[in-house]
């Protein structure tokens, strides 16, 4: 349905409005039916009774206390409130009838007998709304007393407000639509500001916000949640420019080395010695701008890619990344489970494999070859805990809280050698940040590095 909001809203709201005044229009006319038939039947009951009283049965014959009662006028003409009555026997002959009744008969139901309830029959063209009660002696039924009145006016009031509520339904749906199309375009005139607002905000002004509204509700959290998610936008937008400031930095000093060298030997002929020496420093240049590549493509993938996440065990997958890096690199890490059991996480096992990878990798490259790395898994209330840590060179603490930034390097002698993009940490920020892992730097500088990985019990 390819309509406005406010013309489908109006819809909704007016379907929903419909349903609830065809219902009340429903009980307006059941309570109107029900209240004239139960006025009637009351009048018939007394009726009844007052009749019933003016019949005795002797010798098992129906007799009349007040024969001069039938000759009233109420019995002898069809008037405005007439009343009918009928006596029969218990097969339904007829006995007597008031003269009122001319040949005509009521409806006689066998075996039914009320006098709190009647039903409606016809007299001729004429409803009636009669009331049956049988006639007894000793016990034994002798016949029926048949009372009944005209239901005419009844059923033309009813009639009447049928018609008129049938008259008005469609009239008040009509309203109903225009009112609330009103309503409508009024509630959603904040939003078409706030839509107007921000259609002008582009990448050249992305610090500017929304104002708020002044009311305290669903609009106002609608504004919020816009401005933040601008002010995540524009501090995605910071991250991507800086990142490509940096990653084109370091892209272009290996290519500036390579350039460099190419130049120098193709200048004049060149001992055997010199071009050795030369391609071996383009290599090293290749292997850093490969280096950088496969790292920038990773952390251009880890932003994309939604891991899937599961229980894994901390301390296989731990073991898993100490026994690659003695094959690789020869060096040992000490492991320990101080949890001493299994120890389960909420995680995803290729992720947590990167992290460790990565964390191990620098410890191992700033620490000396006689030193300690270790590794240590925990449980701490219901949180699961893994430190790496190592007696390296150590951070300085003003460096400590850029080192995650993307091709950060601390600036000092013992860094200067050590070869490195900067995005190794980076990394791991970033898929804590994606696994929703806390992670915690402590460094003194000179007396090595601990790095705590705090993993929630739940995701």
């Amino acid at each position: 349905m390819n309509l406005p909001y406010k013309i489908r809203l109006s819809i909704y709201l007016t379907g929903a409005s419909a349903l609830i005044v065809l219902l009340a229009f429903w009980l307006i006319y059941g309570v109107a039916n029900w209240t004239l038939i139960r006025i009637i039947d009351q009048d018939l009951a007394l009726e009844t009774k007052v009749h019933q009283d003016q019949i005795t049965v002797v010798d098992g014959k129906i007799r009349f206390s007040h024969k001069d009662e039938w000759e009233e006028e109420e019995h002898k003409e069809i008037q405005f409130h007439p009343i009918f009555i009928e006596i029969v026997d218990p097969e339904g002959n007829q006995l007597d009838n008031s003269p009122n009744l001319g040949n005509l008969r009521l409806g006689f139901q066998k075996n039914h007998s009320s006098d709190i309830e009647g039903y409606n029959q016809f007299l001729g063209n004429q409803e009636l709304r009669q009331m049956q009660i049988a006639l007894k002696h000793e016990g034994k039924i002798e016949g029926y007393l048949l009372v009944a009145t005209s239901f005419e006016e009844s059923r033309n009031l009813l009639n009447n407000l049928r018609i008129i509520l049938f008259l008005l339904y469609p009239l008040i749906l009509i309203s109903l639509f225009l009112t609330m199309r009103f309503l409508a375009g009024k509630s959603i005139q904040p939003v078409d500001k706030i839509t107007k607002r921000a259609k002008m905000i582009s990448q050249k002004n992305l610090n500017e916000r929304i104002p708020l509204p002044e009311n305290n509700d669903e609009i106002k959290a609608l504004t919020v949640a816009i401005n933040d998610l601008l002010e995540r936008l524009e501090e995605a937008m910071k991250r991507e420019q800086q990142f490509t400031s940096d990653a084109s930095h370091e892209l272009r000093t290996p290519l500036s080395v390579l350039k460099g060298n190419f130049e120098v030997l193709i200048r004049k002929p060149r001992e055997q010695h010199e071009y050795i020496a030369k391609v071996k420093s383009g290599l090293e240049e290749i292997d850093k701008l490969n280096s950088i590549i496969d790292q920038l493509l990773a952390l251009a993938r880890f932003q994309k890619d939604a891991w899937d996440i599961h229980e894994i065990d901390l301390g296989s997958i731990a073991q898993e990344v100490t026994d690659s890096i003695f094959k690789s690199k020869g060096r040992q890490v000490h492991f320990q489970n101080r949890y001493e059991l299994p120890l389960y996480v909420q995680s995803n096992e290729k992720s947590v494999f990167i992290i460790l990878n990565n964390l191990l990798q620098n410890a191992l490259k700033y620490s000396k070859e006689d030193t300690e790395v270790s590794i240590s898994i925990w449980r701490e209330d219901s949180n699961g805990i893994l430190e790496v840590k190592d007696n390296g060179i150590g951070i300085d603490k003003e460096a400590q809280s850029k080192v995650f930034n993307p091709f950060y390097r601390e600036n000092s002698p013992e860094l200067g050698k050590v070869q490195g993009s900067g995005l190794g940490l980076s990394i791991v920020k970033k898929l804590c940040d994606q696994l929703g892992i806390s992670i915690f730097l402590q460094s003194e500088k000179g007396h090595g590095t601990a790095v705590r990985l705090i993993f929630p019990d739940k995701v």
